[in-house]
């Protein structure tokens, strides 16, 4: 038997969390020194703030990720356990909620049935896993890899712009950190696109129009606040 292609979808777990924590870590820190910057902070305290802002975003996000993927792993191990208990306790019942499940797919009952019958005897709890729980191994996300992915990413993502203020003349700061984000973030919109096989001007636009939107925002709340205090 020929080896099952690899669909995109099958990407899904670990591309999620790279791409949002790519995402995060390029609009979070440069927006973080857009603002500081707008406050009229010294180039010394743009970078402290770059960085501090790097490293805490980068253990949020690992820890945010692991606690989302875990608590998922976990409803999803809880659903399977009650799933196992009814498949011991009342297998006919069990037969006939997948045969129905097929049948509303479009076979006829009877092939239904005997289809229903004979994934059971195969693995009865992978066929109600996949059909009845929608639960699939291809689409579940390992907790540690998401939680590195997202770390990595993260700090991939707000090394851009924290490298753009400290090469950028203070004075170009936060123009220069802006041009340079949106650009990386319509790259990453496209690599995301094109590695989940989905077409690449639409993602593209709607990561850079958000990312404009939470520059703009961060650094007319950094300009009254600096001109606050």
């Amino acid at each position: 038997m020929p080896p099952l292609a690899d669909h995109f979808v099958n990407r899904a777990g670990w591309l999620r969390a790279a791409v949002l924590g790519a995402n995060d870590g390029i609009i979070s820190t440069a927006s973080l020194i857009v603002g500081v910057a707008a406050a009229g902070a010294t180039r010394g305290e743009i970078l402290t703030a770059a960085v501090a802002g790097w490293a805490a975003g980068a253990m949020a996000m690992a820890a945010g990720e692991y606690v989302s993927v875990s608590s998922q792993a976990d409803s999803e191990a809880a659903d399977l356990e009650r799933e196992r208990h009814s498949l011991e306790e009342t297998p006919d019942v069990e037969t006939r909620e997948l045969t129905l499940i097929y049948q509303r797919r479009g076979l006829a009952p009877a092939l239904a049935r005997k289809v229903a019958q004979e994934l059971m005897a195969k693995d009865a709890l992978s066929a109600h896993a996949r059909d009845e729980l929608g639960i699939s191994e291809s689409r579940s996300a390992n907790p540690i890899l998401a939680a590195f992915a997202s770390a990595i990413s993260f700090s991939a993502g707000a090394a851009m712009p924290t490298l753009v203020a400290f090469l950028a003349p203070r004075a170009a700061a936060v123009g220069a950190v802006s041009l340079a984000a949106l650009a990386l973030l319509a790259a990453l919109g496209a690599l995301g696109a094109w590695m989940g096989g989905a077409t690449i001007v639409k993602p593209t636009l709607r990561v850079a129009i958000l990312g404009a939107l939470a520059m703009a925002v961060t650094a007319g709340i950094g300009a009254l606040v600096g001109k606050a205090v």
